[in-house]
């Protein structure tokens, strides 16, 4: 798309939600697999200037969720009343008169992910505090009823196999594993979970997150199974020490029963199925991220084995 094209379109997104104001900035922000992001700076009448999010989701989550993109719209706005750090939900436009999909604008977060910490321990305390915070926000009241529910995507997923497994993962092995306890008993209440809660996702300013950030994955289930994400991701990033520091600041926060965490391992292990080539940057990262899912997957059968 030309670049003159390209402001146009823009302009026209900016007229239907704020007519007074001129589009003064285009550019796209780096990160984000499923969805594709844009930075738009705007002059407001009284002369400010404001920063803002445009998100589009890509076929894979339209394809999973035709209403994905009014729903991440509801959560947001559902998730910043209950005092969660996300982006302030600006605009939603489905009529794809403008772009062949349909859209959000959200408020723009000044922050940056962060994969080199200056102190790691602050940085594994810090997310895990933001994810306890997830798990115990008081989500009693508020219509969630378009969330999928966890339950549900465990059973169509572990009951039934896809016609070819990725074997350099180990899926095969994996699987069996949960099929041999499938239905296990959900021992923790439902919570509300981010569904990819991983450094790439989170915006930190000052040592500190300004926000947790692309929610398209979230649904409502037992809290493990998000956190079990969240350790895989830990694990790739910084380490298996790094992981098991990441869970003990998580426990020492939630009280909840831990039974099942090397299950929801397992379970989050088959999340890269066929899909390292298309997360990893280069092939040394992919080797990378295939050394960590090795390392973890070793660690849940090694809890699970000593068990009997």
């Amino acid at each position: 798309m030309a670049e003159s094209t390209q402001h146009r379109k823009f302009q026209r997104l900016v007229q239907k939600f704020e007519p007074q104001s001129k589009l003064i900035r285009v550019w796209g922000l780096k990160g984000g697999v499923s969805a594709q992001t844009t930075k738009i700076e705007i002059r407001q009448p009284d002369g400010q200037s404001k920063k803002l999010v445009v998100r589009r989701h890509g076929p894979g989550d339209l394809e999973r969720n035709s209403n994905i993109t009014t729903d991440e719209f509801r959560l947001l706005r559902i998730t910043g009343e209950s005092g969660l750090p996300t982006p302030t939900p600006y605009y939603l436009d489905t009529s794809c008169e403008i772009f062949p999909t349909p859209y959000l604008v959200l408020d723009y977060v000044d922050g940056d992910t962060e994969f080199a910490p200056p102190s790691l321990d602050d940085f594994l305390l810090e997310s895990a505090t933001q994810l306890s915070r997830i798990h115990r926000a008081d989500i009693s009241n508020a219509d969630l009823s378009f969330l999928p529910s966890l339950q549900d995507r465990c059973a169509e997923k572990i009951g039934t196999r896809p016609a070819k497994l990725d074997e350099s993962i180990g899926e095969g092995r994996i699987r069996e594993a949960l099929e041999s306890v499938w239905p296990w008993t959900p021992w923790n209440e439902a919570a509300l979970m981010h569904g990819d809660f991983w450094p790439g996702n989170i915006l930190w300013k000052d040592g500190r997150v300004a926000a947790v950030i692309d929610w398209e994955d979230a649904e409502l289930g037992d809290p493990l199974a998000d956190l079990a994400i969240s350790r895989l991701e830990i694990l790739t990033a910084f380490g298996i020490d790094a992981m098991k520091i990441f869970t003990e600041r998580y426990e020492s926060m939630m009280s909840l029963d831990f039974t099942n965490l090397p299950i929801w391992d397992l379970y989050a292990a088959l999340r890269p199925a066929f899909r390292f080539a298309d997360w990893a940057e280069d092939d040394v990262a992919e080797r990378a991220m295939r050394e960590g899912h090795r390392l973890f997957v070793a660690q849940a059968f090694e809890t699970l084995s000593a068990r009997h």
